[in-house]
């Protein structure tokens, strides 16, 4: 598919909800290119990034300051740079398996430029290990959960789409708490795909419609679950007057395992997977879970618990190596205070790196090589976990999804589209 194609597909979904974006930055007044395309090297590899002043980009001097982080945190290398005839160079290398992100700052002040680089990224491991009571922990929380009946309650609305069926759906969760979302279908008789999509972090907001209805035009039964305990479709003004609280929600009993505010939400995505297998019209066959950022996180936590999940496409997924900040990594979100042991050993138990060798399901993963919201250090650590048949997209120069512009996201874009049409089919994600 040529890529304004592709790309006015996915403004089509993701545009109802383009407000819960940040804008991208404008452009920095750096280009800064590896000389390897993938940049991805080897263990003691020379890493060398060309620097030119971006044309049409009002020109801040010729002096710039740089930092070079390994994994996005420790600082490796540093220095001045002057451009001569508008280019310079930098080199930097890793002798061990890791993230390379380097920082060049204009002296004069201004829009900083960022580039990255892989080192022998399929090498990277935890830096803490699984907890022994991990699988224990989690049998028992499913166990709690399947006591108590999902009692769903299906409200049929107008999907405004021609030739797809909606509604609103809502299911029993731990606590007397709930599940909330929208569900989606072609509106014929028969048996379809069905897709899981876990939302990303922020809010809570309403869910569009959109984002089910055009999946359902596609040929899927699709499932789209808020990861708060609040309905998804109200006016704004009822999540604006939500207690500021559950907006700070990543900090909700995030010393206690057992009160944390992502086990409501890893389960309530479990039940979200037991309810569309459940569906008469479920295929029997696809069953994906789907998202980005914390939609990541949910959709890879999701897989790892259920063996019902059959497929995963995640972008820059979340919640990977929660104590990374204690080991040399770049922290990532939810940006647990790990420095606090009761949190740091907490954090574990929703790490996406502990669900990720129990994910046997085939997965799509795309990370950006400039993130520093779900650094790739992290991400790249789960990925090779993955126990199932894998595929990874890097992104060289993509900051985290919400900040990137769809340019620096198309290669993800481009295989999703790729998956997304082999599943429906069911198919084989042809390489």
């Amino acid at each position: 598919m040529r890529l304004p194609r592709l790309l006015a597909a996915v403004v089509g979904i993701l545009a109802a909800g383009a407000a819960l974006w940040a804008e991208p930055p404008p452009p920095s007044p750096l280009e800064i290119t590896p000389d390897k395309p993938s940049a991805i090297y080897g263990r003691n590899e020379k890493v060398t990034w060309t620097l030119r002043a971006r044309p049409g980009v009002t020109p801040v001097g010729d002096t710039f300051t740089y930092t070079v982080k390994q994994n996005g945190l420790t600082v490796i290398a540093s220095g001045e740079l002057i451009l001569h005839d508008g280019a310079a160079s930098l080199t930097a290398s890793l002798a061990q398996p890791g993230m390379l992100y380097l920082e060049v700052t204009p002296k004069a002040g201004g829009q900083v430029s960022v580039a990255g680089a892989a080192v022998d990224p399929r090498q990277l491991r935890p830096v803490v290990p699984r907890p022994p009571d991990f699988d224990g922990f989690w049998q028992e929380k499913i166990r709690m959960l399947n006591r108590i009946p999902p009692h769903p309650v299906i409200t049929p609305g107008d999907s405004g789409k021609a030739g797809v069926w909606y509604a609103t759906v809502q299911l029993d969760n731990i606590n007397k708490s709930h599940v909330y979302g929208q569900i989606a279908k072609p509106d014929r008789p028969g048996k379809f795909p069905a897709m899981l999509i876990s939302q990303w972090a922020g809010g809570p907001y309403p869910l569009q419609k959109a984002w089910v209805t055009e999946r359902a035009a596609q040929g899927w039964l699709a499932f789209d679950i808020e990861p708060h305990d609040v309905p998804g479709d109200m006016p704004q003004a009822f999540y604006d007057a939500l207690p500021a609280l559950i907006k700070q929600y990543n900090t909700i009993y995030d010393d206690d395992r057992d009160r944390c505010y992502f086990l409501r939400m890893y389960l309530g995505v479990y039940r979200a997977i037991d309810y569309l297998a459940s569906r008469p019209d479920w295929d029997g066959k696809i069953l994906l879970a789907y998202g980005a950022s914390m939609g990541g996180q949910q959709s890879l936590a999701g897989a790892g618990l259920n063996p019902r999940v059959t497929d995963v496409i995640v972008e820059v997924p979340a919640g990977a190596d929660a104590d990374a900040a204690l080991h040399g990594r770049a922290e990532p979100y939810p940006f647990w205070n790990v420095r606090n042991f009761r949190v740091a050993r907490t954090g574990l138990y929703f790490d996406t790196i502990n669900f990720a060798p129990r994910i046997h399901a085939r997965t799509l993963l795309g990370m950006g090589f400039v993130d520093t919201v779900c650094p790739p250090a992290s991400t790249w650590t789960a990925y090779n976990l993955i126990s199932g048949p894998k595929e990874v997209v890097p992104l060289v120069y993509a900051p985290h999804n919400n900040t990137a512009t769809m340019e620096q996201q198309r290669p993800f874009f481009e295989r999703e589209h790729v998956w997304m049409a082999a599943l429906v089919a069911d198919r084989q994600p042809a390489r």
